[in-house]
């Protein structure tokens, strides 16, 4: 794990949906959850201890981008952070296949695009990380969502192109570890939610991408 130097950000933020938001206590500013933005602060602090830097979680179970949208005000631009982290985008292809509810791949490109953009603008300092979503085939109907998913991931990697100042493939990372013979379960039991090892290795993944850049 490359941590040879602290970052220089004294603010993180974590956002995104129930991937990042695990479990958090909301109404504890301070809580982080149990997944990886956990698993982020906690092996930082361990390694720079006494940096100053602070984590924040404000992911929230259930979101598709349009809500990240619409909590810019109070969970984007509020916190000011140094660095922001996104992880969404799999509640805008499961609403389609468990509720009837689709989000359209222009509806979702506009809206995150809408999202980045005024973090362009109004907070021109913050490094934007963004991390593709993913889908896993632990279960069989998960095998039917890359119809949906694959153009929503395409979509992602240009706005980061586009955005971002570091981009994580996390979709293609898990893909990798499974052709090289983790088990599906071991990853995500649901195709969707990280075990402890897996937000793990995205906690690793995250650090390995941010530290080295900043």
């Amino acid at each position: 794990m490359c941590m040879k130097y602290p970052l220089q950000a004294k603010r993180v933020l974590f956002q995104g949906d129930s991937i990042t938001d695990c479990g958090r206590d909301r109404d504890d500013p301070a809580s982080l959850g149990g997944g990886y933005p956990k698993r982020v602060a906690d092996a930082y602090n361990a390694f720079c201890p006494g940096s100053g830097t602070v984590f924040i979680n404000k992911g929230i179970s259930g979101n598709r981008v349009i809500d990240l949208l619409a909590r810019y005000e109070t969970d984007f631009l509020a916190v000011k952070p140094d660095i922001l982290s996104i992880l969404i985008g799999i509640n805008d292809v499961w609403r389609r296949y468990d509720s009837n509810d689709p989000t359209t791949l222009e509806a979702f490109s506009q809206n995150y695009r809408e999202l980045l953009t005024r973090v362009k603008r109004d907070l021109p300092d913050t490094k934007i990380v963004i991390i593709e979503p993913f889908v896993l085939y632990a279960l069989p109907d998960r095998h039917i969502w890359r119809e949906d998913l694959d153009p929503k991931i395409q979509a992602v990697r240009l706005l980061a192109e586009e955005f971002a100042d570091m981009f994580i493939p996390l979709d293609s990372c898990f893909a990798k570890l499974v052709v090289e013979g983790i088990p599906t379960a071991e990853l995500a039991e649901d195709g969707v939610h990280p075990t402890d090892f897996a937000h793990g290795l995205i906690a690793r993944i995250w650090l390995e991408a941010v530290c080295r850049q900043w």
